[in-house]
């Protein structure tokens, strides 16, 4: 989970989760071919039922066939014992790095025999139901969504689903189930919708009609790994580097449409595609964006990637906006078709949903991926060097103010339970690492080899079939690139060494810098606090507060700045706007009580912006007398060419 804070004394959640090159990546499609379909390898025959939703629940019926064929198990890692058998929902899922129990949403649970008698079972946990395995052939149950759940474990919405009359989200994972020991066997999903509405998928039908939609799925890994969007249609479909790209976008007003955001989205996956080298190694890529009016449930918003997909819930803003922040999300999370699709270890190709066991590389799967979205803008001419740097020192400052110095492999072993307030580095010290692992990669060959043809060669050994073992995949990458590396892995990733970027960047002229101060205006050092029930953005304290922030009285509610209405999505926004000037007087319209009996009053306060001076971050900017050694690397880093 990537949680970003903003300013010493508001905080702010934003939640964004959060899984070349040409023929160096293998070809994946989202299901089976329609040829290969044979009844006596279907073990579950789903049907979920969009038309007859009561209660706000979604009926759901599992036809269980060729359970006798398939067992015992075909991972040793979850035997079934003679006697009964389990089914269950997930309690994790990959990317959330987060417990949901999927399980509670589920109600009304039976499982009959062919008779159409009830089994009985028992329910040791929320999210398993333990009977017994012979005779068993259909399991019902209604599942209850999780958008407006009241519970204290609220489920961040990207990972959740939502039913309503115009749309469903369909995180297949709150849906559907598995049998111990059965999920590498496929599942044939049938979806029954309402009139006019269409599914947004990267699933791939076998037949559709007006009234159902047919998937049919290699395993439930693949089914828990490709969301659906259920609404009357709002698509635009492209083409980008060989690979058919969806967008759809669900918004009850109808205010934000799917050409306005796919435009953007095009621009984007242009880039993205270049900068691998000129096609995409996947056949479908679907973007499922559902906006919502008003506050979430979770207090959050951002996306969740799959590795054929990602879903977005944001809020309403201008289409600029919106297309703007899609796309900022966007390049990160489509690059997680190079890993962990391509590239990725035992723990997730045999992810286990009911007890996980993570990988020490989460510096691989998000850093690597960070670090890409942000080097594509530059590789491709979108932003100058300076922004870039702009933004890696931005970084810096986060993973040095906000997080330890704990080794990264051990944070990503622990980032479930120990370390779970440190995850969020990846995203900022992870993407450190990648950039110092490509500039060092640069140096060792000369220009000539970097983060993105060591990406191509572990696909090539690896691929979306093969995972590496988690503990030689260091051994592994130094083996391919420099002995050297081994050694940097050692120092800056299993080890808490600070990473060496005046050493390395040097090598490429780029200075690093920290020296002096600057002037910033904090909205006088004020603290701020959002209500959770009426999302008000209000004073909680005035300690500190300089002659700009003493204007205030603690509980004001704060409605506009400048006469631009406030909210908790635009206020950072507002009160970090570069074009405010000491000279200019700033309006502030608040909510005061007055009174004896403490009446909100509107009350407009003025001044001009206060600005202070503090230290000056540490920061990067590009040396002025490079040498031609430096230029060379520097280029071959910057605009590199595979």
């Amino acid at each position: 989970m990537n949680i970003f804070s903003f300013s010493s004394k508001f905080i702010f959640l934003l939640c964004i989760f959060g899984f070349s090159a040409q023929s160096t990546f293998a070809q994946q499609g989202t299901t089976f071919d329609v040829q290969l379909y044979d009844p006596l390898e279907i073990v579950y025959s789903y049907q979920l039922d969009l038309a007859k939703v009561k209660d706000d629940k979604v009926p759901v019926e599992l036809l269980i066939t060729n359970l006798d064929k398939f067992r015992p198990a075909v991972e040793p890692t979850d035997p079934p014992k003679e006697d009964s058998i389990s089914f269950f929902m997930p309690k994790i899922v990959p990317g959330t790095y987060h417990i949901y129990d999927f399980g509670r949403f589920l109600s009304d649970f039976k499982v009959f025999d062919k008779e159409g008698n009830e089994i009985s079972f028992t329910h040791p946990n929320e999210n398993e139901w333990r009977f017994p395995a012979k005779n068993i052939y259909k399991i019902t149950y209604l599942v209850d969504d999780t958008f407006d759940s009241q519970e204290k474990n609220k489920v961040f919405e990207p990972g959740g689903t939502d039913i309503e009359d115009e749309v469903f989200v369909i995180n297949t994972h709150g849906f559907f189930g598995y049998l111990e020991g059965l999920k590498r066997n496929s599942f044939l999903i049938d979806v029954i919708k309402p009139e006019k509405f269409y599914g947004s998928t990267p699933l791939v039908s076998i037949n559709s009609t007006k009234k159902n939609d047919l998937y049919l799925v290699s395993d439930y890994h693949l089914l828990a790994d490709s969301p659906m969007l259920y609404s009357v249609p709002d698509t635009v479909t492209f083409e980008v580097g060989g690979a058919e790209i969806l967008v759809s976008v669900f918004h009850e007003k109808g205010t934000v449409k799917a050409k306005e955001v796919a435009k953007e989205v095009q621009k984007s996956l242009e880039a993205q595609k270049n900068y691998l080298g000129g096609t995409l190694p996947i056949k479908k890529y679907a973007f499922l964006i559902y906006i919502f009016d008003g506050f979430s449930n979770s207090g959050s918003y951002g996306a969740l990637e799959h590795s054929y997909s990602s879903l977005y819930f944001l809020p309403n803003m201008p289409a600029s906006r919106l297309a703007n922040t899609v796309v900022e999300i966007a390049a990160h999370e489509f690059f997680h078709i190079l890993t962990p699709l391509s590239i990725h270890s035992e723990q997730i190709h045999y992810f286990d949903f009911i007890n996980p066991e993570m990988s020490k590389h989460l510096w691989l799967y998000e850093g690597v991926t960070e670090y890409f979205a942000n080097h594509v803008l530059l590789q491709q001419g979108l932003i100058p060097l300076e922004e870039f740097l702009g933004k890696m020192r931005e970084k810096v400052s986060e993973a040095n103010n906000r997080y330890s110095d704990i080794p990264f492999t051990e944070m990503s072993l622990g980032c479930l339970d120990e370390y779970a307030d440190e995850y969020g580095n990846v995203y900022e010290k992870g993407a450190l690492i990648g950039w110092m692992l490509d500039v060092r990669l640069r140096e060792l060959s000369d220009g000539k080899y970097g983060l993105m043809n060591l990406m191509q060669d572990l696909s090539k050994k690896y691929g979306t079939d093969k995972p590496f073992e988690d503990d030689k995949l260091f051994d592994v990458i130094a083996e391919i690139t420099y002995p050297e590396i081994r050694t940097f892995f050692a120092d800056y990733v299993e080890g808490s060494k600070e990473l060496p970027y005046t050493k390395y960047l040097k090598t490429i002229g780029i200075n690093t810098t920290g020296e002096g101060t600057e002037e910033v205006f904090n909205f006088g050092n004020i603290g701020l606090v959002v209500d959770p029930q009426t999302k008000e953005v209000s004073v909680l304290s005035l300690e500190g507060a300089n002659d700009f922030g003493k204007m205030f009285e603690e509980g004001d509610v704060i409605l506009e700045v400048n006469s631009q209405k406030v909210d908790a999505t635009n206020f950072l926004t507002l009160i970090s706007e570069a074009s405010y000037k000491e000279d200019e007087v700033m309006k502030i319209l608040v909510n005061r009580k007055k009174g004896k009996k403490n009446k909100m009053k509107k009350c407009l306060l003025k001044s001009k912006p206060v600005f202070v001076e503090q230290e000056q971050d540490f920061g990067f900017e590009e040396a002025q007398d490079k040498n031609e050694k430096q230029i060379q690397l520097l280029k071959a880093w910057e605009k590199w060419e595979l």
